[in-house]
């Protein structure tokens, strides 16, 4: 729809911002513990993907949907995402210390760090990741691979979003939503790429 209902100040468009920013506001809340962020960037993907099906896309309807998919899996998968950010920043911490081989092996974890960060997030992005996370990957794996265009767009949503959260830190509490918006865009180019002959 793209015509202004009676009373409605700002379009349909803006609209849809402004529930982008409340599940990102949301979605930040749901991601301090640490553990609960790929859980977290899941369900505000699922939340914004409801929005081509005319459902609500609000903060409500997120923590609804939150609360009912929280359970260890998804734990667990927070915990491996974690352990590997931390194992990223270990190495780079060995690399700057003047180790021999220290600038190969810099750039070596950064491609690594790079494609497993595509790999998390689109796996966030696919709806499969409400359920069952080793499908979501393997999904997500072969779309990082098969659909490389979507996977330089997510890597340019990640650094669009430290940029903004780098340059005015309130910021950072707002860039989930874009950052979920953005994933779940991609997931749905690549479905409708391969439902088209």
């Amino acid at each position: 729809m793209s015509t202004r209902e009676a009373g409605e100040v700002f379009g349909p468009r803006m609209t849809l911002f402004a529930d982008v920013l409340s599940v990102g506001l949301a979605t930040a809340a749901a991601c301090l513990p640490l553990v609960t962020v790929p859980a977290a960037l899941s369900t505000a993907c699922a939340v914004l993907r409801g929005a081509g099906q005319d459902e609500p896309v609000t903060a409500g309807r997120y923590f609804v949907l939150l609360r009912r998919r929280l359970r260890t899996g998804d734990l667990v998968a927070g915990a491996v995402a974690l352990a590997g950010l931390l194992l990223f920043a270990a190495d780079l911490a060995l690399a700057g210390a003047g180790l021999p081989g220290a600038p190969l092996f810099a750039v070596t974890a950064a491609v690594i760090g790079a494609c497993a960060t595509v790999i998390g997030l689109r796996a966030c992005g696919r709806p499969e990741s409400l359920t069952d996370w080793n499908a979501a990957v393997r999904g997500a794996g072969r779309d990082a691979v098969a659909d490389v265009g979507g996977s330089g767009l997510v890597l340019l949503a990640v650094a669009t979003a430290a940029v903004c959260a780098w340059t005015l830190l309130p910021l950072a509490f707002l860039a989930p939503g874009p950052l979920a918006l953005a994933l779940t865009a991609v997931d749905v180019r690549r479905s409708a790429a391969v439902v088209l002959p």
